[in-house]
This record gives C-alpha cells, sequence and structure tokens, in this order.
C-alpha cells in the first residue's frame, strides 16, 4: 500500500471540513450536465468550491478505497490561488490544504 494513501485520506476530511466552515458545502446536487462536464475544474457548470464537494473529493476517495492509482501531479492550489484571489483571508486554511495535498500527491512526497 502506497504510504501516502492514509495522510492524503486526512487531507481529504480536512479540506471538506474547512469548506463547511466557510459555508461553502453545498446541499444542493449539480445537475447531471454540470457534473459530466469535461472541462478543467467544471467552470464552465458549476464554481469552484462545488467542484471541490461532487467532483474532487467523491473522485479522489474512489481512488482511494479501490486502491487505483494516484494521480501523478495536482495543480489545484493554481487554480485555488485564481478562484480565492478575493478572499484571501477567508480562504488561507482551505488553500493550505489545497498546497498540502498538491505536495502529497507529487510522486516525490
Amino acid at each position: 500500500m502506497d504510504p501516502r494513501i492514509l495522510e492524503i485520506a486526512d487531507h481529504l476530511l480536512l479540506i471538506e471540513h474547512e469548506l463547511r466552515v466557510q459555508g461553502w458545502w453545498s446541499e444542493t446536487l449539480p445537475s447531471a450536465e454540470a457534473l459530466a462536464s469535461t472541462t478543467p475544474f467544471a467552470v464552465d457548470s458549476m464554481n469552484f468550491d462545488q467542484w471541490l464537494q461532487f467532483i474532487f473529493l467523491p473522485k479522489m476517495t474512489e481512488i482511494l478505497e479501490k486502491g487505483l492509482a494516484l494521480p501523478n501531479a495536482s495543480g489545484i492550489l493554481v487554480m485555488a490561488e485564481t478562484v480565492y484571489a478575493d478572499r484571501p483571508e477567508q480562504s488561507r486554511e482551505l488553500r493550505r490544504l489545497l498546497a498540502e495535498f498538491d505536495q502529497l500527491i507529487s510522486p516525490s512526497a
């Protein structure tokens, strides 16, 4: 088993927690069309918070639970820095967690 699995799983829970703390967690599921977006980060159909909640977290959870190969890289922080540029203080913890996720997912971690 990849030694990063448990740490990545913990980070996914921390990311979910921070989305909830900030009030960025949604109780409303996006449409099937929005969820089927093939555009990076689904920017054409949902906001970044929704993408984290409805695409990123479930997909990473599935990868961990099924023992699938981890991605070789993650550039999620770059997107977060852009999305949250207007709320740097409010998004500080989430961006920190996403930066750590990017480091964990890197093969050199």
